[in-house]
């Protein structure tokens, strides 16, 4: 754990302040389609992610679900700390990406490193200002793109959170994270192949143009 810390983290937070993270918080690994926080849980610790990747969403009255963002190795979640510090519900759903570990932090602590470390309230605030911008993003995305557009965003986002060209997802995962159907997303996918952007196989496709 320590080694994943420092790999993660060490280049954010001083010496001192990874210690402390290594007394205190709680190892957790994940296995992709874990379900890691649920809408509505009362949050009591700040995830830091050590490798991985988890998808945020938001979802509606009607149960429909809508891709925000992703999490990546040295990342935190805007929302989980908003929830922590206010003791508020959550109204995001964390869903794995990928197998993973990450740490929890106690909230109690949290609050503490804000007053006894520059570097974590860097983080801190870092973290919201990143989030905020890649919530805009998708309010821009929903907004101006077309859903052809935003359909190719979507895939080259993930394909970079991955590291991988290649896509295992069907056409129905993608429809609910896109709020959308599986119906349309099939006819916008066979366009993005004719068009060369593409290659569909079996429950995978491949990025040509990344």
């Amino acid at each position: 754990m320590e080694e994943l810390l420092k790999q993660a983290y060490g280049y954010i937070f001083e010496e001192e302040l990874l210690d402390e993270i290594g007394k205190v918080a709680i190892y957790k690994e994940f296995k992709a389609d874990d379900y890691l926080i649920e809408i509505g849980d009362y949050i009591k610790t700040m995830p830091l992610l050590l490798n991985g990747a988890i998808k945020i969403l938001r979802e509606d009255d009607n149960g429909d679900e809508l891709l925000l963002y992703f999490l990546e190795r040295g990342d935190t979640c805007a929302m989980t700390l908003t929830c922590c510090m206010g003791q508020a519900k959550s109204k995001i759903r964390a869903v794995a990406e990928t197998d993973g570990t990450l740490l929890m932090i106690p909230v109690e602590k949290m609050e503490e490193w804000l007053t006894k470390y520059k570097t974590w309230r860097n983080f801190v605030f870092d973290s919201y200002n990143i989030r905020l911008k890649e919530m805009l993003e998708a309010i821009d995305t929903l907004a101006f793109m077309n859903l052809d557009e935003r359909l190719y965003k979507y895939l080259t986002d993930k394909a970079k959170v991955l590291g991988n060209t290649e896509i295992n997802t069907t056409h129905q995962e993608i429809a609910y994270e896109m709020h959308t159907s599986r119906v349309v997303v099939s006819r916008l996918l066979k366009s993005l192949e004719l068009k060369g952007k593409i290659k569909l196989n079996r429950n995978k496709i491949e990025i040509l143009e990344l």
